[in-house]
């Protein structure tokens, strides 16, 4: 695959670790891959920690150039959303996009909606951690090599199932 191939779609994962500190670590590697080595075209990294007590925090990693607030809106606007509580409805979800500039239209493209909230918050156990990453596509062959190994399980996406599943299977492969 060419190198920096773009999508038309932003892909949205959610990769969860069994332990509170694992997703940072994976942050680090995709960031590298994104925003020092561009094979992947990354819009924005973040990390939820869910602590044994059941409360959370939240690390984001911001885009360094400023051409994609709505990359970067996106991807805090999930993990606020895993955050909060009670779950926000449809409704709700439409009217926090609005007031931060992003649009349904932009939410609806990368599949935020009241079931990808629900879902990733659910798997979120006390002393898990789960990396969100929002992306356009890049050098498949670079970063496949790249994840090799890392670990972790893809809880939720908005890709294809093949792709979802060439990914949960790189990540959980033993690396060379």
């Amino acid at each position: 695959m060419n190198a920096d191939r773009r999508s038309s779609v932003a892909h949205l994962w959610a990769v969860g670790y069994d332990d509170m500190t694992r997703a940072s670590h994976v942050k680090d590697e995709v960031v590298t891959l994104g925003w020092s080595e561009t094979h992947l075209i990354l819009s924005e990294a973040a990390v939820v920690v869910r602590h044994p007590d059941g409360s959370f925090t939240l690390n984001r990693e911001r885009r360094r150039a400023a051409d994609d607030v709505a990359g970067r809106t996106l991807t805090a606007f999930i993990t606020g959303l895993v955050l909060a509580a009670p779950p926000l409805t449809a409704a709700a979800v439409g009217a926090t996009l609005d007031r931060v500039g992003t649009g349904v239209a932009k939410a609806a493209t990368v599949g935020i909606g009241e079931d990808f909230v629900r879902e990733v918050e659910s798997l979120m156990k006390p002393g898990t951690s789960t990396l969100f990453v929002l992306d356009e596509g890049g050098d498949m062959d670079v970063i496949l090599h790249r994840i090799r190994g890392l670990g972790g399980t893809v809880l939720k996406t908005n890709v294809d199932v093949e792709r979802a599943k060439l990914i949960q299977s790189t990540l959980s492969a033993s690396r060379a």
